[in-house]
């Protein structure tokens, strides 16, 4: 055999990104933000599974100078591919890595006195974004310790490029979540308001990530931190006060490996949880929950399209197949593309749905696919 050759990467199963449809969601963000504010894509989690190599070289492309991601192993290797690009590192990284940090320009977010005390005796010069808990209790400085958050613009080895808070529910359209929303905005701006009475320059200030960039433009600052929305689909919930026209940037799709027709009373899949009623075509497509697909889609709203036809789920999702109801699909064979998220001919399966059908949001099924899914990019 042949050492250049090798599997084609849609013989099983396959992720489709459309790098096209990732520039449109950018100009749709973009049209809605003050020409003044920079965007900061957020590429954590291999780009949320759509590949972190060729979503950030696209985006470069199409002007973007900052990207957040989660740990300082995702800032390194995005470093390889983007050059002169700001790289914020939202997660934590332990004192002991922060060579990394400095060795490849990383800017990393503080959370407390502490960590910017642990940071700053690493005698590495290293430049940091403060981050303010405003209530979300995750990460940051409280308000009220205004003297830790001071002292961090005080420490010879960090230079503070920036502030920024996380609102915890900018998707909420529920009054009590509203008020919250906003009382955290008021609880960063009188900090920042601190600072800058007594003459610290707070840098680049940044409140919004996806949902709040479409439910609270009139707190657009300097940066806002598109996630989700950038790869064009919902956490869950599609519904925003600025309206979108995002595109879905992800496909997912699988192949027929056997069509086999079962009598009544026969069951599918481990446990039979499923049996059936009549006699019935089934189809077993190359697919499952190792490679992402979450095993509470079956029998709860699960589908795939094959030949341009929705086809229930049935069973349960075995680690690499799972088992389609195409009784009412002529002509189906082995070697047909089932498409389990996207398009095929006038039919269309949102990834809104399969989080909903998974009782998860779409942030868990983009991030949970598998990385031996290869990723083809049109």
């Amino acid at each position: 055999m042949s050492n250049d050759l090798s599997p084609g990467p849609c013989g099983r199963a396959w992720v489709e990104i459309d790098l096209d449809a990732l520039a449109f969601n950018l100009a749709d963000i973009r049209s809605k933000t003050p020409k003044s504010t920079e965007i900061m894509a957020v590429v954590k989690a291999n780009a949320y599974g759509h590949g972190v190599e060729k979503i950030a070289e696209r985006l470069v492309n199409e002007g973007i100078k900052a990207f957040a991601v989660t740990s300082v192993v995702e800032g390194v290797q995005l470093r390889e591919y983007v050059n002169d690009s700001t790289i914020l590192v939202m997660g934590f990284t332990h004192p002991d890595d922060a060579r990394w940090l400095f060795d490849c320009n990383l800017s990393q977010l503080v959370v407390d006195g502490a960590y910017a005390k642990s940071l700053n005796n690493t005698e590495y010069n290293l430049r940091v974004h403060i981050a303010i808990d405003t209530g979300m209790h995750r990460l940051g400085m409280e308000p009220s310790n205004f003297k830790e958050i001071e002292s961090t613009f005080n420490y010879k080895n960090l230079t503070v490029e920036g502030i920024a808070t996380h609102l915890s529910s900018p998707d909420s359209f529920n009054k009590s979540d509203i008020e919250f929303t906003k009382s955290q905005i008021e609880e960063f701006l009188k900090v920042v308001h601190k600072l800058k009475k007594k003459g610290y320059n707070a840098g680049k200030l940044h409140t919004l990530s996806s949902y709040g960039i479409f439910n609270y433009p009139e707190f657009t600052y300097d940066y806002v931190r598109p996630g989700i929305m950038l790869y064009g689909v919902h956490s869950i919930d599609d519904k925003t006060k600025v309206q979108t026209t995002l595109r879905p940037v992800l496909s997912l799709k699988a192949i027929v490996a056997q069509v086999r027709c079962i009598k009544a009373g026969e069951s599918v899949s481990y446990g039979r949880t499923f049996t059936a009623k009549a006699p019935m075509k089934i189809a077993t497509a190359s697919i499952g929950y190792a490679d992402g697909l979450p095993r509470h889609i079956s029998g709860n709203g699960g589908k795939g399209i094959i030949n341009g036809q929705k086809a229930p789920i049935i069973g349960r999702v075995c680690m690499d197949m799972i088992m389609l109801d195409v009784t009412d699909i002529e002509h189906i064979k082995a070697g047909d593309t089932v498409t389990l998220i996207g398009k095929d001919g006038d039919e269309e399966i949102r990834c809104e749905e399969v989080a909903k059908a998974a009782d998860t949001i779409t942030n868990d099924i983009l991030s949970g696919l598998s990385n031996r899914l290869p990723r083809v990019y049109i």
